[in-house]
């Protein structure tokens, strides 16, 4: 068998350094970290004058079962209310993107301009910080304008306190004008019985949840659940508005009625998970929400701001101050420190 003395690609390859093929590398960059904002894209939006965003809450009396006057009598007694004054301090988040001259020249993979690319990355990321934050158990800090004390808002478990299972709740803290941690309890399984009870207290309170939002594995549970012999659920039925000579094998159930309101099932893969009271174990929270009453809070929306020059570097930094606004916490709830990989019991 005669031996080829001819040049292979293999002679290539092996040329120092680095060889010389060109490799054939795509020019699409392949990103799984998708941008939905489930938090962001239920609440409203508004806009703040200051750093401190203050806000009334009210409510009406509980029913008085007493109320009887006699005819001609003189009006006496002061129904009267004042409600409460709450707040939230607002906080700025940022990214900054610095990129060399000669970057931005280079003919890289999946982008036109460095800079540009990375602009449109960072913001997006930006917009992840804000989601994952305003769900985060962070109390509210006012900024002291020196550096020394940087302002930060109170996240939603910071607000919750009339309707919380599991661990300490936070609050307002009317003297100090601050939303206070909650303090997170052992880890635990969830329950059929717990999701009940909160719905049932914001009902009492005078609410009307509709949102269920959590992460995903605690969705899968709660799923997996419904579906087994121990889930006291009447029927398991999906209406797709279609023949039902062919219908789908579902397995999955994104909707839980409650005899107090119906919740849609919100997987959030940016909502944070914490450490137990034990502090050795990741647990997740479990928001049961109505929408209409919350909000994130602008002084400055989105913005890019261009930097002074170093040397050959663009520089450029995005950053938004924002808050959330919680205009009453009675409208929510939340079953804490849950254990996200033990089946969901009744």
């Amino acid at each position: 068998m005669a031996t080829t003395t001819a040049l292979a690609s293999s002679d290539l390859k092996a040329v120092q350094a680095g060889g010389l093929i060109r490799e054939d590398v795509m020019n699409k960059i392949w990103d799984i970290s998708r941008i939905p904002l489930p938090f962001t894209d239920m609440v409203g939006s508004g806009s703040a004058d200051n750093e401190y965003k203050e806000w009334t809450q009210d409510e009406l009396a509980q029913p008085d079962t007493a109320n009887a006057v006699g005819d001609g009598a003189d009006a006496s007694g002061n129904d009267t209310k004042t409600g409460a004054r709450v707040g939230n301090h607002h906080q700025i988040s940022d990214k900054v993107v610095e990129v060399t001259y000669r970057s931005t020249a280079s003919n890289t993979i999946g982008r036109a301009k460095e800079l540009a690319y990375q602009m449109t990355r960072r913001q997006q990321e930006l917009r992840r910080d804000v989601e994952a934050i305003a769900l985060f158990n962070q109390a509210s800090v006012a900024d002291d304008n020196a550096n020394d004390v940087v302002g930060k808002c109170g996240g939603l478990p910071s607000w919750l306190e009339t309707t919380t299972i599991n661990g300490t709740a936070g609050g307002f803290d009317l003297a100090t004008k601050l939303t206070v941690a909650r303090t997170p309890g052992l880890k635990a399984a969830l329950t059929e019985t717990q999701i009940r009870d909160v719905v049932e207290g914001i009902y009492d309170e005078g609410g009307e949840p509709t949102k269920l939002m959590t992460i995903p594995a605690v969705i899968r549970k709660i799923s997996e659940y419904l579906f087994t012999s121990s889930a006291r659920v009447g029927t398991i039925m999906s209406d797709q508005g279609k023949s039902r000579e062919k219908a789908a094998a579902l397995g999955s159930v994104n909707v839980f009625v409650t005899d107090f309101g119906t919740l849609t099932m919100v997987p959030n893969r940016l909502q944070p998970k914490h450490k137990d009271s034990g502090a050795s174990d990741d647990v997740a929270d479990v928001f049961i929400l109505d929408p209409e009453f919350l909000s994130l809070c602008y002084m400055q929306g989105y913005r890019t701001d261009e930097l002074a020059k170093l040397g050959q570097k663009d520089r450029r930094q995005m950053l938004v101050d924002w808050s959330l606004i919680v205009n009453t916490e009675k409208a929510h709830g939340m079953i804490g420190d849950v254990d996200f990989t033990t089946p969901m019991l009744s």
